[in-house]
């Protein structure tokens, strides 16, 4: 016998299993992920170790695919990608009471330094030190095995599944705009752009209680969801700037009243000249999507009718919230979800090619 158990012809007897090595999806190139180990930190006592079931693609995992950037943030050294995610607690730390291994969580991805000004005032979103998934240089989830604070990890209702917890996240941003808003029962609402965030913000601003949702793109596939989704009016627009003020009256016409709220879910010169020309007077413009890093737009005729623009950035405190709307019915998240895919080398690729041609294609999800 040789050391450690192990017989000479390599039989191994009364050893320990071993547990299977942790992997993760790296992107560590222009449009290259590799999957590979993922070594992961000890728990402390208030962090949980999950189990990763289900993982969304974002418009923002793409930026850095295809340019390893994103806003300002720049990947410098191979990072895991992925942060809308879901998944099984396997272990929690010593001073974990909320939940035990088992339990089923919807998992917040941002970190935020819980000390500096914003975070004492409540907006810890705004923290400068956040430590966000896949936000370089911090690592994301699209691993079989993460460890995060417990107190960020929501235990799902026994009818919500981990997809819909994994969406979540992307709800999270309509719910916030939604809040930064003020959207409620007398609020009539336009979304310009029917992506993923402007078709979550047509189920957020429902379930908000907006009497009239109208909703324009240019695609007539994403109209038709957002139709069924609950928008209450379609406008198909072009990208022409020429064609503003025609698409601004067909969007008055849509709505059959003013717009009091619109969120721009795009960001660039066209669509936030539409929302801010399109606005009443004293009414709200949101700038949700982040498209264009500087845009050139109408601001003094819309400061003449004080139009306020009010800017959002990821969320704060949702996730309670938007596991009550998935509980109780009030937000279905299930048909946003178009494409699944495993966790193989050759099903990661297909399933960013799949999200970054767009398409028919509106959430992508990783199924581990």
């Amino acid at each position: 016998m040789g050391k450690g158990g192990q017989s000479c012809n390599g039989v191994v007897r009364d050893a320990k299993p071993v547990e299977q090595e942790n992997m993760a999806a790296w992107l560590v190139d222009v449009n290259t992920i590799k999957i590979l180990p993922f070594k992961l930190p000890a728990i402390g006592p208030n962090d949980v170790r999950i189990r990763i079931k289900a993982v969304g693609i974002c418009g923002s995992d793409i930026h850095y695919l295809k340019t390893m950037k994103c806003g300002d943030f720049q990947v410098k050294d191979p990072m895991v990608i992925g942060h809308e995610c879901a998944g099984i607690v396997d272990k929690v730390g010593s001073e974990v009471k909320h939940l035990v291994p088992g339990d089923r969580v919807a998992v917040e991805p941002g970190i935020s330094c819980a000390h500096c000004q914003q975070c004492k005032g409540g907006r810890y979103n705004l923290c400068p030190d956040m430590k966000f998934f896949a936000t370089p240089p911090v690592h994301g989830s699209l691993a079989n095995q993460i460890v995060h604070p417990a107190d960020l990890c929501f235990k799902l209702p026994e009818n919500v599944s981990l997809e819909e917890g994994a969406m979540c996240e992307p709800l999270s941003v309509g719910v916030h705009a939604c809040r930064r808003a003020n959207v409620g029962p007398e609020t009539t609402v336009l979304i310009v752009g029917a992506g993923p965030i402007g078709l979550v913000s047509v189920l957020a601003a429902r379930a908000f209680g907006a009497p009239r949702i109208v909703i324009v793109d240019m695609d007539d596939r994403r109209l038709a969801m957002a139709k069924s989704l609950g928008a209450d009016g379609t406008v198909k627009v072009s990208t022409k700037m020429e064609d503003l003020d025609d698409e601004v009256a067909k969007i008055k016409e849509a709505m059959g009243s003013e717009v009091d709220v619109t969120f721009d879910c795009v960001g660039f010169n066209k669509t936030m000249s539409t929302g801010l020309n399109a606005t009443r007077p004293g009414g709200k413009v949101c700038l949700v999507g982040m498209g264009h890093g500087v845009m050139t737009v109408p601001l003094t005729p819309a400061a003449a009718r004080e139009v306020d623009v009010v800017g959002v950035f990821r969320y704060k405190n949702t996730w309670p919230l938007c596991l009550e709307f998935l509980r109780s019915g009030k937000i279905d998240v299930k048909p946003l979800i178009t494409h699944r895919f495993g966790f193989t080398e050759k099903e990661v690729e297909e399933a960013f090619a799949t999200s970054a041609r767009g398409g028919n294609a509106i959430k992508v999800m990783f199924t581990l």
